[in-house]
């Protein structure tokens, strides 16, 4: 039995996430402690009491999540004696891939939530507020969403897939008028659902250039060590253990599509057959269902999954 631990991305986060954590453990107390004073502001209170609205900003939202992950990874470690070296995999989807590298000790705790807060800002600021949109595709393979956004104009803007999330379950990214009209085009090659996502930049294509350039700058300063256990990356779906490549995959990230169905594939034909989702909420583990039929999956984020996990 060979354990994989992934980490969610943003739209897993909600108000309240990790506070029964930190009242029940000093090493998630002291996770979110170097977060908040990592990023300057007390990033706890507002992931604990909201404002959503504030709470939903990505800039807040990215450092946010793996906060939550790695709090309740520590947790682990500290509680039922979980040593990271014996994992199978280690796999994280967009910013989750962030948790992942701290998780690994790859990145500092510190640092990672230092990059998270400049990625957010340089995501956000990268398209201008209702240029960019995103869509998911619903009951479509990649080849369909690709057909779809070769029958629309390029003149409406890019339109790029920036996730294959899971079989039937694609989605899209690019200029506003372009992911309107791919959403019209998808539901000719099998799209039962296509509806227009609640974010606030076209995430993961071409559009997102700027704030590559800003990654790469600040990954340029940031230490970076090979990994404690091996790391899938996003944008290959393969194992990547060089600190410099795994700065060059980050920065690629950016604008590249997050390859999750290929991912989970490799690890599931790689000996990982049980997938543990590591922070808030469950998404992860509801795609990993649907990619690696034969595998099992838990979600763990809050203490009374603890007894669940050592049984897992």
């Amino acid at each position: 039995m060979a354990r994989c631990f992934v980490f969610p991305g943003q739209g897993s986060q909600s108000v309240g996430m990790g506070r029964a954590l930190a009242e029940a453990f000093p090493a998630a107390r002291e996770v979110f402690q170097e977060v908040d004073d990592a990023v300057g502001r007390k990033l706890s209170k507002l992931m604990w009491e909201g404002p959503a609205e504030d709470l939903n900003l990505t800039a807040n939202t990215q450092p946010a999540l793996m906060a939550h992950s790695i709090a309740m990874l520590r947790v682990l470690e500290k509680e039922t004696g979980l040593d990271i070296a014996d994992a199978r995999f280690f796999a994280g989807h967009s910013l989750g891939e962030y948790s992942a590298l701290c998780a690994v000790r790859a990145i500092s705790l510190a640092d990672t939530a230092r990059l998270l807060r400049i990625r957010g800002e340089a995501m956000q600021a990268a398209v201008p507020p209702g240029e960019g949109a995103m869509a998911a595709l619903i009951g479509i393979d990649i080849d369909g969403a690709e057909k779809a956004i070769a029958e629309t104009g390029a003149n409406l803007g890019v339109c790029e897939i920036a996730n294959d999330n899971a079989p039937g379950q694609v989605v899209v990214s690019g200029a506003k008028a372009r992911v309107e009209a791919v959403i019209e085009a998808s539901k000719k090659h099998g799209a039962k659902i296509a509806k227009l996502l609640a974010v606030s930049a076209p995430f993961h294509c071409s559009m997102m250039a700027p704030a590559a350039a800003a990654m790469a700058e600040a990954l340029d300063k940031t230490a970076i060590r090979a990994p404690a256990a091996p790391l899938v990356a996003n944008v290959t779906a393969a194992e990547a253990s060089g600190p410099q490549e795994i700065r060059d995959l980050l920065v690629r990230q950016v604008t590249g599509r997050v390859r999750w169905t290929e991912s989970v594939s490799y690890m599931a034909a790689n000996g990982g057959d049980k997938f543990i989702e590591i922070g808030s909420g469950k998404v992860l583990a509801g795609l990993i269902k649907r990619i690696a039929k034969d595998s099992s999956q838990i979600s763990v984020g809050e203490p009374g999954d603890i007894d669940a996990f050592t049984k897992f």
